[in-house]
């Protein structure tokens, strides 16, 4: 499947050789729970994935939470009969509760119970990286980051990260075990982690994939505010606050700046968006969620885009 080749990096402190772009998961989840994305066809998705694998992506990174398992059950279809697998990457601690509103447990049984599904589901006999979804409730941290070190050592899972979690968090449950990964948001929309995560995960020398560095869906450039307008009612995106007033004029403004800077490299607005989180040094792979094949391409050429200095000044400008 692996023809192309995609510049990687290793994945902090661990074996895992990782493309700098990766395929999530979360929209091929559907839209039929309380993060869902709107409607999504399952073949469509094995299509995505297949796609994404042929031009040398080589992870994707999946939750038991999206859909609950509906997201690992269409992974675990695509892999059916691949000679190579690439890597896969998922998460536990939000479960299903009633109305499909999710219930977070970082509970040992739960843990042990959740694993066993995302196993099933993936049709793996080991989860390459297994992260902690949300570190909620607080007070379950270390019950939950201990039943991970001890699945490590089973051999269930190859290594272990988390996703979401602040400095104090990760300092305190470092002791236990090494954290080896960190999944945190990162965008042009959202660079909360810049100052205090981001730093400390460079210095702990874990590794570091983010998420919507696309902004979900904000940055591709195809988002305008009629497109807002008709999101389907089970997309999460229609009652969110970046995607409303004032803060989307500013986000569509971001885009014109970012479809610039495009025209000169030759690509699109949500490839520089992209390319623009791969440039922090802490920051090992980028998590794109493709939905259909044509979204691949365009987006992978994040992968060798090179901002220059001026480039990103351009970008920055009026923030």
């Amino acid at each position: 499947m692996h023809e192309a080749k995609l510049n990687t990096a290793k994945l902090g402190r661990t074996d895992l050789e990782i493309t700098r772009v990766g395929l999530g998961a979360w929209a091929i989840g559907g839209g039929d729970w309380e993060f869902g994305w709107g409607p999504q066809d399952d073949d469509n998705s094995i299509a995505t994935i297949h796609r994404a694998l042929e031009l040398g992506v080589n992870w994707i990174d999946t939750a038991a939470a999206y859909g609950f398992g509906r997201s690992e059950q269409v992974v675990g279809r695509a892999l059916e009969g691949l000679d190579e697998r690439p890597y896969v990457f998922t998460k536990a601690s939000l479960v299903e509760g009633p109305g499909r509103k999710v219930v977070p447990s970082l509970r040992r049984e739960s843990i042990l119970r959740e694993v066993e599904g995302s196993l099933q589901r993936l049709g793996i006999e080991a989860i390459d990286l297994y992260q902690i979804h949300w570190p909620i409730p607080a007070h379950d941290i270390e019950e939950g980051w201990s039943t991970f070190a001890e699945l490590k050592e089973q051999g269930l899972v190859r290594h272990i990260g988390v996703s979401n979690c602040d400095v104090e968090q990760l300092a305190l449950i470092q002791s236990i075990a090494p954290v080896e990964s960190l999944q945190p948001p990162y965008s042009l929309v959202d660079r909360g982690v810049e100052q205090e995560i981001l730093p400390y995960a460079e210095r702990e020398g874990m590794g570091v994939v983010v998420y919507s560095p696309m902004g979900s869906g904000l940055l591709t450039g195809k988002m305008t505010r009629e497109r807002v307008k008709r999101l389907a009612e089970d997309d999460w995106r229609k009652h969110d606050r970046e995607f409303r007033e004032p803060q989307l004029s500013r986000h569509l403004a971001l885009v014109e700046r970012l479809r610039a800077v495009a025209r000169r490299h030759d690509t699109t607005p949500g490839a520089v968006a992209v390319a623009w989180t791969l440039r922090n040094p802490a920051v090992d792979g980028a998590i794109v969620g493709f939905r259909r094949p044509d979204q691949v391409d365009p987006v992978l050429a994040a992968v060798g885009l090179e901002l220059s200095d001026e480039d990103v000044d351009e970008i920055e400008s009026q923030e």
